[in-house]
Protein backbone atom coordinates (compact mmCIF):
# COMPACT_ATOMS: atom_id res chain seq x y z
CA UNK A 1 0.00 0.00 0.00
CA UNK A 2 1.53 3.34 -1.06
CA UNK A 3 1.71 6.35 1.22
CA UNK A 4 -1.25 8.21 -0.29
CA UNK A 5 -3.50 5.16 -0.10
CA UNK A 6 -2.42 4.51 3.51
CA UNK A 7 -3.27 8.09 4.48
CA UNK A 8 -6.66 7.90 2.80
CA UNK A 9 -7.53 4.63 4.54
CA UNK A 10 -6.39 6.05 7.89
CA UNK A 11 -8.66 9.07 7.44
CA UNK A 12 -11.56 6.87 6.32
CA UNK A 13 -11.19 4.72 9.44
CA UNK A 14 -10.93 7.66 11.86
CA UNK A 15 -14.62 8.75 12.19
CA UNK A 16 -16.00 5.22 12.54
CA UNK A 17 -13.11 4.18 14.76
CA UNK A 18 -13.76 7.08 17.14
CA UNK A 19 -17.53 6.51 17.19
CA UNK A 20 -17.28 2.78 17.88
CA UNK A 21 -14.42 3.39 20.31
CA UNK A 22 -16.57 5.75 22.40
CA UNK A 23 -19.54 3.37 22.40
CA UNK A 24 -17.51 0.25 23.24
CA UNK A 25 -15.50 2.07 25.93
CA UNK A 26 -18.67 3.30 27.68
CA UNK A 27 -20.26 -0.16 27.56
CA UNK A 28 -17.11 -1.72 29.06
CA UNK A 29 -16.99 0.97 31.76
CA UNK A 30 -20.67 0.38 32.56
CA UNK A 31 -19.86 -3.28 33.17
CA UNK A 32 -16.45 -3.05 34.90
CA UNK A 33 -16.49 0.45 36.43
CA UNK A 34 -20.08 1.81 36.49
CA UNK A 35 -19.14 4.84 38.61
CA UNK A 36 -16.78 6.16 35.91
CA UNK A 37 -19.36 5.44 33.22
CA UNK A 38 -22.06 7.24 35.21
CA UNK A 39 -19.83 10.32 35.66
CA UNK A 40 -19.21 10.45 31.90
CA UNK A 41 -22.93 10.04 31.15
CA UNK A 42 -23.90 12.76 33.65
CA UNK A 43 -21.33 15.09 32.09
CA UNK A 44 -22.66 14.26 28.64
CA UNK A 45 -26.26 14.87 29.82
CA UNK A 46 -25.31 18.33 31.11
CA UNK A 47 -23.52 19.05 27.83
CA UNK A 48 -26.59 17.92 25.90
CA UNK A 49 -28.91 20.11 27.98
CA UNK A 50 -26.76 23.17 27.21
CA UNK A 51 -26.48 22.17 23.56
CA UNK A 52 -30.24 21.61 23.22
CA UNK A 53 -31.06 25.04 24.66
CA UNK A 54 -28.40 26.70 22.49
CA UNK A 55 -29.62 25.02 19.30
CA UNK A 56 -33.25 25.86 20.07
CA UNK A 57 -32.33 29.54 20.51
CA UNK A 58 -30.57 29.45 17.12
CA UNK A 59 -33.65 27.82 15.58
CA UNK A 60 -35.93 30.55 16.89
CA UNK A 61 -33.57 33.22 15.54
CA UNK A 62 -33.38 31.54 12.11
CA UNK A 63 -37.16 31.16 12.07
CA UNK A 64 -37.54 34.87 12.82
CA UNK A 65 -35.21 35.79 9.96
CA UNK A 66 -37.09 33.49 7.60
CA UNK A 67 -40.45 35.10 8.37
CA UNK A 68 -39.01 38.61 8.21
CA UNK A 69 -37.40 38.12 4.82
CA UNK A 70 -40.14 36.09 3.14
CA UNK A 71 -42.18 39.28 2.83
CA UNK A 72 -39.46 41.08 0.88
CA UNK A 73 -39.94 42.00 -2.77
CA UNK A 74 -36.47 40.87 -3.78
CA UNK A 75 -36.92 41.62 -7.47
CA UNK A 76 -37.75 45.22 -6.61
CA UNK A 77 -34.65 45.43 -4.44
CA UNK A 78 -32.54 44.09 -7.31
CA UNK A 79 -34.02 46.62 -9.72
CA UNK A 80 -33.20 49.44 -7.28
CA UNK A 81 -29.49 48.56 -7.35
CA UNK A 82 -27.14 50.79 -9.38
CA UNK A 83 -26.84 49.88 -13.06
CA UNK A 84 -23.19 49.05 -12.49
CA UNK A 85 -24.23 46.09 -10.30
CA UNK A 86 -25.04 44.18 -13.49
CA UNK A 87 -28.50 42.86 -12.58
CA UNK A 88 -29.89 43.30 -16.09
CA UNK A 89 -27.11 41.10 -17.49
CA UNK A 90 -27.51 38.36 -14.86
CA UNK A 91 -28.71 34.89 -15.94
CA UNK A 92 -30.00 32.05 -13.81
CA UNK A 93 -28.97 28.55 -14.88
CA UNK A 94 -31.06 25.84 -13.20
CA UNK A 95 -30.03 22.17 -13.42
CA UNK A 96 -32.33 19.30 -12.43
CA UNK A 97 -30.40 15.99 -12.34
CA UNK A 98 -33.00 13.26 -12.90
CA UNK A 99 -33.01 9.49 -12.57
CA UNK A 100 -36.22 7.42 -12.47
CA UNK A 101 -38.34 10.47 -11.56
CA UNK A 102 -41.42 10.73 -13.70
CA UNK A 103 -43.03 13.85 -15.19
CA UNK A 104 -45.39 13.96 -12.19
CA UNK A 105 -42.36 14.79 -9.99
CA UNK A 106 -40.66 17.24 -12.36
CA UNK A 107 -43.76 19.06 -13.58
CA UNK A 108 -44.52 20.89 -10.28
CA UNK A 109 -40.86 21.87 -9.99
CA UNK A 110 -40.86 23.38 -13.47
CA UNK A 111 -44.22 25.06 -12.82
CA UNK A 112 -42.73 26.66 -9.71
CA UNK A 113 -39.90 28.05 -11.85
CA UNK A 114 -42.42 29.43 -14.33
CA UNK A 115 -44.30 31.12 -11.46
CA UNK A 116 -41.15 32.90 -10.20
CA UNK A 117 -41.29 36.63 -9.56
CA UNK A 118 -38.32 37.07 -11.85
CA UNK A 119 -37.76 37.75 -15.58
CA UNK A 120 -38.28 34.30 -17.13
CA UNK A 121 -36.24 35.21 -20.20
CA UNK A 122 -33.20 35.20 -17.87
CA UNK A 123 -33.81 31.60 -16.81
CA UNK A 124 -31.92 28.77 -18.53
CA UNK A 125 -33.36 25.42 -17.49
CA UNK A 126 -31.51 22.13 -17.98
CA UNK A 127 -33.25 18.85 -17.20
CA UNK A 128 -30.43 16.31 -16.94
CA UNK A 129 -31.50 12.72 -17.64
CA UNK A 130 -29.45 9.54 -17.36
CA UNK A 131 -29.04 7.81 -20.73
CA UNK A 132 -29.20 4.42 -19.00
CA UNK A 133 -32.84 5.08 -18.09
CA UNK A 134 -34.85 3.51 -20.89
CA UNK A 135 -37.72 6.02 -20.85
CA UNK A 136 -35.52 9.13 -20.52
CA UNK A 137 -36.06 10.38 -24.08
CA UNK A 138 -39.83 9.94 -23.90
CA UNK A 139 -39.97 11.89 -20.63
CA UNK A 140 -37.77 14.59 -22.10
CA UNK A 141 -39.99 15.00 -25.17
CA UNK A 142 -43.12 15.19 -23.01
CA UNK A 143 -41.69 17.89 -20.75
CA UNK A 144 -40.20 19.84 -23.66
CA UNK A 145 -43.63 20.13 -25.26
CA UNK A 146 -44.98 21.67 -22.04
CA UNK A 147 -42.12 23.95 -20.99
CA UNK A 148 -39.72 24.69 -23.86
CA UNK A 149 -41.18 28.08 -24.74
CA UNK A 150 -41.73 29.31 -21.20
CA UNK A 151 -38.14 30.21 -20.26
CA UNK A 152 -35.22 31.98 -21.86
CA UNK A 153 -33.91 28.54 -22.80
CA UNK A 154 -34.82 24.93 -22.03
CA UNK A 155 -32.40 22.06 -22.59
CA UNK A 156 -32.56 18.31 -22.11
CA UNK A 157 -29.29 16.41 -21.62
CA UNK A 158 -28.56 12.69 -21.42
CA UNK A 159 -25.59 11.61 -19.33
CA UNK A 160 -23.85 8.55 -20.86
CA UNK A 161 -23.27 5.57 -18.62
CA UNK A 162 -19.84 4.17 -17.83
CA UNK A 163 -17.61 7.18 -18.53
CA UNK A 164 -14.02 6.78 -17.34
CA UNK A 165 -13.41 7.93 -13.77
CA UNK A 166 -17.11 8.26 -12.99
CA UNK A 167 -19.51 6.48 -10.65
CA UNK A 168 -23.27 6.44 -10.97
CA UNK A 169 -23.84 9.59 -8.93
CA UNK A 170 -25.93 12.73 -9.16
CA UNK A 171 -22.75 14.80 -9.36
CA UNK A 172 -21.65 13.03 -12.54
CA UNK A 173 -24.99 13.79 -14.19
CA UNK A 174 -24.98 17.40 -12.99
CA UNK A 175 -21.42 17.89 -14.28
CA UNK A 176 -22.37 16.55 -17.73
CA UNK A 177 -25.33 18.95 -17.81
CA UNK A 178 -23.20 21.91 -16.68
CA UNK A 179 -20.69 21.25 -19.47
CA UNK A 180 -23.54 21.18 -21.99
CA UNK A 181 -24.77 24.49 -20.56
CA UNK A 182 -21.24 25.88 -20.91
CA UNK A 183 -21.32 25.15 -24.65
CA UNK A 184 -24.72 26.84 -24.85
CA UNK A 185 -23.40 29.96 -23.10
CA UNK A 186 -20.23 30.02 -25.20
CA UNK A 187 -22.29 29.92 -28.40
CA UNK A 188 -24.20 33.00 -27.21
CA UNK A 189 -21.10 34.72 -25.82
CA UNK A 190 -22.53 34.96 -22.30
CA UNK A 191 -19.77 35.57 -19.73
CA UNK A 192 -19.62 33.02 -16.91
CA UNK A 193 -19.41 35.89 -14.40
CA UNK A 194 -22.96 36.82 -15.42
CA UNK A 195 -24.44 33.40 -14.64
CA UNK A 196 -25.61 31.90 -11.36
CA UNK A 197 -26.09 28.13 -11.39
CA UNK A 198 -28.54 26.32 -9.12
CA UNK A 199 -28.42 22.54 -8.82
CA UNK A 200 -31.82 21.30 -7.64
CA UNK A 201 -33.21 17.88 -6.82
CA UNK A 202 -35.99 16.86 -9.21
CA UNK A 203 -38.68 17.60 -6.59
CA UNK A 204 -37.40 21.08 -5.65
CA UNK A 205 -40.09 23.76 -5.88
CA UNK A 206 -38.63 27.24 -5.46
CA UNK A 207 -40.33 30.10 -3.67
CA UNK A 208 -41.49 32.87 -6.02
CA UNK A 209 -38.88 35.22 -4.56
CA UNK A 210 -35.98 32.75 -4.67
CA UNK A 211 -34.12 34.06 -7.72
CA UNK A 212 -34.62 37.67 -6.67
CA UNK A 213 -33.23 36.89 -3.23
CA UNK A 214 -30.32 34.94 -4.72
CA UNK A 215 -29.51 37.72 -7.21
CA UNK A 216 -29.62 40.45 -4.57
CA UNK A 217 -27.27 38.63 -2.20
CA UNK A 218 -24.91 37.75 -5.03
CA UNK A 219 -24.76 41.30 -6.38
CA UNK A 220 -24.28 42.91 -2.96
CA UNK A 221 -21.74 40.46 -1.51
CA UNK A 222 -18.01 41.02 -1.35
CA UNK A 223 -16.07 38.41 -3.30
CA UNK A 224 -19.36 37.27 -4.75
CA UNK A 225 -17.74 34.47 -6.75
CA UNK A 226 -16.15 33.02 -3.62
CA UNK A 227 -19.41 31.98 -2.02
CA UNK A 228 -22.20 29.45 -2.32
CA UNK A 229 -25.77 30.49 -1.60
CA UNK A 230 -27.91 28.14 0.48
CA UNK A 231 -31.72 28.44 0.76
CA UNK A 232 -33.74 26.85 3.55
CA UNK A 233 -35.05 23.41 2.46
CA UNK A 234 -38.52 22.53 3.74
CA UNK A 235 -40.14 19.18 3.02
CA UNK A 236 -43.63 20.51 2.43
CA UNK A 237 -44.68 19.30 -1.02
CA UNK A 238 -46.61 16.29 0.27
CA UNK A 239 -46.32 16.69 4.03
CA UNK A 240 -50.07 16.40 4.68
CA UNK A 241 -50.19 13.00 2.98
CA UNK A 242 -46.97 11.60 4.46
CA UNK A 243 -47.03 9.15 7.41
CA UNK A 244 -46.27 10.69 10.80
CA UNK A 245 -42.86 9.01 11.00
CA UNK A 246 -41.59 10.50 7.76
CA UNK A 247 -43.18 13.86 8.54
CA UNK A 248 -41.42 14.18 11.90
CA UNK A 249 -38.06 13.17 10.47
CA UNK A 250 -38.24 15.70 7.64
CA UNK A 251 -39.45 18.54 9.90
CA UNK A 252 -36.44 17.83 12.10
CA UNK A 253 -34.20 17.90 9.00
CA UNK A 254 -35.61 21.31 8.05
CA UNK A 255 -34.96 22.65 11.54
CA UNK A 256 -31.41 21.29 11.58
CA UNK A 257 -30.64 23.17 8.38
CA UNK A 258 -32.14 26.35 9.81
CA UNK A 259 -29.92 25.96 12.88
CA UNK A 260 -26.83 25.40 10.74
CA UNK A 261 -27.57 28.63 8.85
CA UNK A 262 -26.89 30.51 12.08
CA UNK A 263 -23.46 28.90 12.56
CA UNK A 264 -21.60 30.37 9.63
CA UNK A 265 -18.23 28.98 10.73
CA UNK A 266 -19.63 25.46 10.18
CA UNK A 267 -22.16 26.14 7.42
CA UNK A 268 -21.75 23.89 4.37
CA UNK A 269 -23.90 23.49 1.25
CA UNK A 270 -26.67 20.92 1.44
CA UNK A 271 -29.08 19.53 -1.16
CA UNK A 272 -30.37 22.34 -3.43
CA UNK A 273 -27.97 25.30 -3.58
CA UNK A 274 -26.55 27.95 -5.91
CA UNK A 275 -23.16 29.39 -6.86
CA UNK A 276 -21.36 31.38 -9.52
CA UNK A 277 -21.01 29.49 -12.81
CA UNK A 278 -17.56 31.05 -13.16
CA UNK A 279 -16.56 29.38 -9.89
CA UNK A 280 -18.09 26.06 -10.90
CA UNK A 281 -16.02 26.01 -14.11
CA UNK A 282 -12.83 27.05 -12.32
CA UNK A 283 -13.05 24.27 -9.70
CA UNK A 284 -13.88 21.72 -12.42
CA UNK A 285 -17.54 21.12 -11.55
CA UNK A 286 -19.06 18.67 -9.10
CA UNK A 287 -17.18 15.48 -8.23
CA UNK A 288 -18.15 12.63 -10.53
CA UNK A 289 -17.16 9.79 -8.22
CA UNK A 290 -18.58 10.82 -4.83
CA UNK A 291 -22.11 10.51 -3.45
CA UNK A 292 -22.11 13.63 -1.27
CA UNK A 293 -21.63 16.01 -4.21
CA UNK A 294 -23.78 18.76 -2.71
CA UNK A 295 -21.38 19.18 0.24
CA UNK A 296 -18.11 18.16 -1.44
CA UNK A 297 -18.59 21.01 -3.91
CA UNK A 298 -18.14 23.37 -0.95
CA UNK A 299 -14.89 21.71 0.11
CA UNK A 300 -13.58 21.77 -3.48
CA UNK A 301 -14.24 25.51 -3.57
CA UNK A 302 -12.79 26.06 -0.10
CA UNK A 303 -9.55 24.34 -1.09
CA UNK A 304 -9.38 26.07 -4.49
CA UNK A 305 -9.66 29.51 -2.90
CA UNK A 306 -7.22 28.64 -0.08
CA UNK A 307 -9.87 28.85 2.62
CA UNK A 308 -11.33 32.15 1.40
CA UNK A 309 -14.75 30.70 0.58
CA UNK A 310 -18.03 30.76 2.49
CA UNK A 311 -21.70 29.81 2.36
CA UNK A 312 -24.22 32.65 2.50
CA UNK A 313 -27.63 31.62 3.92
CA UNK A 314 -30.71 32.70 1.99
CA UNK A 315 -33.76 32.98 4.25
CA UNK A 316 -36.13 31.93 1.53
CA UNK A 317 -37.46 28.41 1.11
CA UNK A 318 -37.25 25.69 -1.47
CA UNK A 319 -39.84 22.99 -0.95
CA UNK A 320 -39.13 19.29 -1.47
CA UNK A 321 -40.95 15.97 -1.10
CA UNK A 322 -41.20 13.97 2.10
CA UNK A 323 -39.76 10.52 1.34
CA UNK A 324 -42.19 7.73 2.23
CA UNK A 325 -43.62 4.46 1.00
CA UNK A 326 -46.84 2.45 1.09
CA UNK A 327 -46.76 1.54 4.80
CA UNK A 328 -44.96 2.51 7.99
CA UNK A 329 -42.32 -0.22 7.83
CA UNK A 330 -41.36 0.55 4.24
CA UNK A 331 -41.36 4.23 5.13
CA UNK A 332 -38.88 3.54 7.93
CA UNK A 333 -36.64 1.73 5.43
CA UNK A 334 -36.90 4.59 2.91
CA UNK A 335 -36.12 7.20 5.57
CA UNK A 336 -33.27 5.14 6.96
CA UNK A 337 -31.64 4.79 3.54
CA UNK A 338 -32.04 8.50 2.87
CA UNK A 339 -30.45 9.49 6.19
CA UNK A 340 -27.66 6.95 5.67
CA UNK A 341 -26.92 8.58 2.31
CA UNK A 342 -26.82 11.98 4.02
CA UNK A 343 -24.54 10.52 6.70
CA UNK A 344 -22.26 9.30 3.91
CA UNK A 345 -21.15 12.91 3.88
CA UNK A 346 -18.54 11.57 6.30
CA UNK A 347 -16.52 10.92 3.12
CA UNK A 348 -15.91 14.69 3.18
CA UNK A 349 -13.54 14.23 6.14
CA UNK A 350 -10.80 12.31 4.27
CA UNK A 351 -11.38 14.48 1.18
CA UNK A 352 -10.97 17.75 3.11
CA UNK A 353 -8.04 16.63 5.29
CA UNK A 354 -6.12 15.30 2.29
CA UNK A 355 -6.72 18.65 0.63
CA UNK A 356 -5.51 20.51 3.73
CA UNK A 357 -2.29 18.48 3.76
CA UNK A 358 -1.57 19.36 0.13
CA UNK A 359 -2.57 23.03 0.42
CA UNK A 360 0.16 25.17 2.00
CA UNK A 361 -1.72 28.46 1.70
CA UNK A 362 -4.50 27.80 4.22
CA UNK A 363 -3.39 28.78 7.77
CA UNK A 364 -2.73 25.78 10.02
CA UNK A 365 -5.23 27.02 12.62
CA UNK A 366 -8.02 27.05 10.03
CA UNK A 367 -7.09 23.57 8.85
CA UNK A 368 -7.24 22.17 12.38
CA UNK A 369 -10.44 24.01 13.25
CA UNK A 370 -12.33 22.95 10.12
CA UNK A 371 -11.07 19.35 10.36
CA UNK A 372 -12.18 19.19 14.00
CA UNK A 373 -15.62 20.64 13.22
CA UNK A 374 -16.12 18.15 10.40
CA UNK A 375 -15.01 15.16 12.48
CA UNK A 376 -16.85 16.24 15.63
CA UNK A 377 -20.15 16.74 13.83
CA UNK A 378 -20.12 13.25 12.33
CA UNK A 379 -18.94 11.50 15.50
CA UNK A 380 -21.55 13.33 17.58
CA UNK A 381 -24.23 12.36 15.06
CA UNK A 382 -23.20 8.70 15.40
CA UNK A 383 -22.99 8.44 19.19
CA UNK A 384 -25.38 10.90 20.84
CA UNK A 385 -28.60 8.87 20.59
CA UNK A 386 -26.80 5.65 21.57
CA UNK A 387 -25.38 7.31 24.70
CA UNK A 388 -28.65 8.91 25.76
CA UNK A 389 -31.04 6.05 25.01
CA UNK A 390 -29.03 2.82 25.26
CA UNK A 391 -25.88 3.39 27.34
CA UNK A 392 -27.48 5.80 29.84
CA UNK A 393 -29.27 3.10 31.90
CA UNK A 394 -26.39 0.57 31.79
CA UNK A 395 -24.53 1.69 34.96
CA UNK A 396 -27.70 1.06 36.97
CA UNK A 397 -28.24 -2.32 35.28
CA UNK A 398 -24.66 -3.55 35.78
CA UNK A 399 -23.73 -1.58 38.91
CA UNK A 400 -25.06 -3.98 41.53
CA UNK A 401 -25.60 -3.20 45.22
CA UNK A 402 -22.42 -1.19 45.68
CA UNK A 403 -23.20 1.21 42.86
CA UNK A 404 -26.85 1.60 43.91
CA UNK A 405 -25.74 3.07 47.27
CA UNK A 406 -23.39 5.69 45.79
CA UNK A 407 -24.18 9.38 45.31
CA UNK A 408 -23.58 8.95 41.58
CA UNK A 409 -26.32 6.30 41.38
CA UNK A 410 -28.68 8.77 43.08
CA UNK A 411 -27.70 11.62 40.77
CA UNK A 412 -27.85 9.76 37.45
CA UNK A 413 -31.67 9.42 37.21
CA UNK A 414 -32.06 12.98 38.53
CA UNK A 415 -29.88 14.42 35.79
CA UNK A 416 -31.59 12.22 33.19
CA UNK A 417 -34.94 13.57 34.41
CA UNK A 418 -33.73 17.14 34.01
CA UNK A 419 -32.56 16.29 30.50
CA UNK A 420 -35.96 14.97 29.51
CA UNK A 421 -37.71 18.01 31.01
CA UNK A 422 -35.54 20.30 28.91
CA UNK A 423 -36.21 18.05 25.92
CA UNK A 424 -39.95 18.41 26.51
CA UNK A 425 -39.61 22.20 26.71
CA UNK A 426 -37.62 22.41 23.49
CA UNK A 427 -40.00 19.94 21.82
CA UNK A 428 -42.91 22.28 22.55
CA UNK A 429 -40.97 25.07 20.84
CA UNK A 430 -40.25 22.83 17.86
CA UNK A 431 -43.93 21.79 17.67
CA UNK A 432 -45.05 25.41 17.56
CA UNK A 433 -42.49 26.35 14.91
CA UNK A 434 -43.40 23.29 12.82
CA UNK A 435 -46.98 24.58 12.59
CA UNK A 436 -45.84 27.92 11.24
CA UNK A 437 -44.02 26.42 8.24
CA UNK A 438 -46.82 24.08 7.18
CA UNK A 439 -48.46 24.77 3.81
CA UNK A 440 -52.24 25.29 3.73
CA UNK A 441 -54.24 22.14 4.48
CA UNK A 442 -55.40 20.62 1.16
CA UNK A 443 -59.01 19.75 0.42
CA UNK A 444 -59.90 16.29 1.62
CA UNK A 445 -57.65 16.50 4.69
CA UNK A 446 -59.75 16.80 7.87
CA UNK A 447 -59.23 19.32 10.69
CA UNK A 448 -58.27 16.44 13.00
CA UNK A 449 -54.96 16.28 11.15
CA UNK A 450 -53.83 19.36 13.10
CA UNK A 451 -54.32 17.46 16.36
CA UNK A 452 -52.37 14.47 15.10
CA UNK A 453 -49.50 16.79 14.13
CA UNK A 454 -49.07 17.56 17.84
CA UNK A 455 -49.76 14.11 19.33
CA UNK A 456 -47.32 12.35 16.99
CA UNK A 457 -44.36 14.12 18.64
CA UNK A 458 -44.57 11.53 21.46
CA UNK A 459 -42.83 9.18 19.01
CA UNK A 460 -39.72 11.37 18.89
CA UNK A 461 -37.72 9.09 21.27
CA UNK A 462 -38.32 6.13 18.94
CA UNK A 463 -37.33 8.22 15.94
CA UNK A 464 -34.20 9.43 17.74
CA UNK A 465 -33.10 5.83 18.21
CA UNK A 466 -33.90 4.60 14.69
CA UNK A 467 -32.95 7.66 12.61
CA UNK A 468 -30.65 9.36 15.10
CA UNK A 469 -27.34 7.60 15.45
CA UNK A 470 -27.97 4.36 13.56
CA UNK A 471 -27.68 5.61 9.94
CA UNK A 472 -24.54 7.57 10.81
CA UNK A 473 -22.95 4.55 12.48
CA UNK A 474 -23.89 2.46 9.45
CA UNK A 475 -22.29 4.92 7.02
CA UNK A 476 -19.14 5.35 9.10
CA UNK A 477 -18.73 1.59 9.52
CA UNK A 478 -19.03 1.08 5.76
CA UNK A 479 -16.39 3.75 5.14
CA UNK A 480 -14.17 2.30 7.85
CA UNK A 481 -14.35 -1.16 6.21
CA UNK A 482 -13.99 0.27 2.68
CA UNK A 483 -17.49 -0.98 1.83
CA UNK A 484 -18.20 2.08 -0.29
CA UNK A 485 -21.82 3.02 -0.83
CA UNK A 486 -23.46 3.46 -4.20
CA UNK A 487 -25.86 6.28 -4.96
CA UNK A 488 -29.50 5.28 -4.63
CA UNK A 489 -32.17 7.81 -5.47
CA UNK A 490 -34.85 8.32 -2.81
CA UNK A 491 -38.43 7.25 -3.43
CA UNK A 492 -40.56 10.39 -3.53
CA UNK A 493 -44.17 10.76 -2.54
CA UNK A 494 -46.82 12.44 -4.68
CA UNK A 495 -46.85 16.21 -4.56
CA UNK A 496 -49.75 18.34 -3.46
CA UNK A 497 -49.14 22.02 -4.09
Amino acid sequence: MNRRRFLKRLLEITPGGLSWGIIILLILLAFFHPVSCAIIIISFDFYWIIRTVYLTILLVMAHQRLFQQEKEDWLKRCQSLPVISGFTQLYQLVIFPVYNEGPEVLRPSLEALAASHYPLDKLIVVVAFEAREGSAHQKAMLLEKEFKGRFGAYLSTFHPDGLAGECRTKGANATWAAKAAKKFLDAREVAYEQVLVSCFDADTCVDQEYFGCLSYHFLTSEKRHQASYQPMPVYNNNIWQAPFFARLVEISSTFCQMIESMRLEKFVTFSSHSMSFKTLVEIDYWPTNMISDDSVIYWKSYLYYNGDYRVIPLYVTVSLDVAYSSNIWRTIVVQYKQKRRWAWGVENFPFAVEGFIKNRHIPLFHKIRRSFHLLESHVTWAVWAVILVIIGPLPVVFGGNFFSHTAIAYSLPKVTGVLFKFTLLTSLTWIFLSWTILPPRPKGIGWWKHISLVVEWVFVPFIILVIGSTPALDAQTRLMLAKYMEFNSTLKGNKVL
